[in-house]
């Protein structure tokens, strides 16, 4: 497996290096920017960034068709209080000062292709993001957007589509900068399904045919389950399993949010002590 490419190190691939030389899965957490509110979500990020190696922060969109109840809820309460664009900016920048986690951002394709690509990416790129993933991402936009990312230094995460043949795999693997980003469940965001006993051989496919480190998410709702994925995947990423703690206590959400963020690691790290 390689992390490296013809540009300089970005913040992800050194953390995607650390956690490799430490024998364990990067974690990364997932949370949308303003839920519940904004100073509330940065308050959570800041706690939940002593946890992650990559914090994940979503871009509120009103139809997250990839999203189950759980981050929809979310979502549409952070755009109810007001979201906007330039939060992300704001939340990239004091976290990626304040923490030595990797900042990575999802969002789907209409709220960038809206601000403008090149300069979302370059303003991203200013406040210290280190990659993107954006999992609708159209065929006529990818080349455009791959210019624009690349101008700026940022690593793109790309969502393996189901059922991709080794060629369409290769040509992902081509087009990607950062990670290859395989679902652990083949529902919604928040699935909390069992996950496939043949999740890790998905995995060795397609470090195999991208020649990209692997993340896996998209239905990790236990600290054992996080464990379990540890144990063959470059990444771990978590976001509704966090979301539905803090929406379990309202009044603590943030102190729910680190709870949460300090379970999982300590699952990740687990699958350090038992692998060696």
């Amino acid at each position: 497996m390689s992390v490296t490419s013809s540009r300089p190190a970005s913040r992800l691939d050194q953390i995607l290096t650390l956690s490799r030389a430490q024998k364990r899965a990067a974690l990364g957490l997932y949370l949308p920017v303003g839920y519940p509110t904004l100073s509330a979500s940065l308050d959570a990020l800041h706690l939940m960034g002593q946890a992650a190696d990559i914090l994940e922060i979503g871009i509120p969109y009103t139809r997250p068709f990839l999203d189950g109840p759980v981050i929809q809820q979310a979502t549409a309460e952070a755009l109810a209080n007001g979201f906007q664009m330039g939060d992300v900016f704001m939340a990239a920048a004091e976290l990626t000062a304040s923490t030595s986690a990797a900042l990575a951002v999802m969002s789907y394709w209409t709220p960038i292709e809206q601000y403008g690509p090149r300069a979302f990416a370059e303003e991203l790129a200013t406040a210290g993001g280190a990659a993107v993933l954006v999992p609708d991402l159209p065929e006529t936009a990818a080349a455009g957007w791959q210019e624009a990312t690349r101008a700026a230094g940022l690593r793109t995460i790309t969502l393996i589509p189901p059922h991709a043949s080794t060629a369409q795999l290769a040509a992902i693997g081509a087009s990607t900068t950062g990670m290859a980003y395989a679902p652990a469940t083949p529902g919604l965001t928040g699935d909390q399904s069992p996950l496939s006993p043949y999740l890790p051989r998905l995995v060795h496919r397609l470090r195999t045919a991208t020649r990209l480190p692997v993340a896996v998410g998209i239905g990790i709702s236990t600290p054992a389950q996080a464990e379990h994925v540890s144990g063959f995947a470059d990444a771990v990423v978590v976001g509704s399993a966090v979301i539905r703690r803090m929406q379990a206590l309202p009044e603590t959400p943030v102190t729910a949010a680190a709870a949460a963020a300090r379970d999982f690691a300590d699952g990740v790290q687990r699958a350090r002590r038992t692998a060696g």
